[in-house]
């Protein structure tokens, strides 16, 4: 059996993993093929998070001190990583003001 320590670790390094990589995705975003690989890598890590979620639960561990808080926390590992998977392709989905568009107005007037 595995020690629910180990099972700890591998639960945070992959979500810091997939969190690292989520921050950095706009950077990857400038190659598609790059961008891909690291969609790909940041759904696999979360799939593996929620996988090791469930089984830091079912070998009777804890997370940050709650024996509650990993199932909840793995179907949340597994909307990222579906949401992770999605790729807007620069579309604007926001509509919001763009600062640069501002700056444009205001150097117009």
């Amino acid at each position: 059996m595995v020690d629910v320590d180990v099972i700890s670790f591998l639960v945070q390094s992959f979500c810091g993993i997939s969190a690292f990589l989520f921050m950095f995705v706009a950077t990857f975003s400038r190659s598609e093929k790059a961008e891909l690989v690291v969609q790909n890598i940041i759904f696999t890590c979360l799939l593996l998070a929620a996988a090791s979620l469930w089984w830091l639960s079912l070998a009777g561990g804890s997370l940050w001190g709650s024996n509650y808080l990993p199932k909840p926390l793995s179907i949340v590992c597994i909307v990222l990583a579906i949401a992770a998977r999605m790729n807007i392709k620069g579309e604007n989905v926001s509509f919001g003001a763009n600062p640069h568009s501002i700056a444009k107005k205001s150097e117009e007037e």
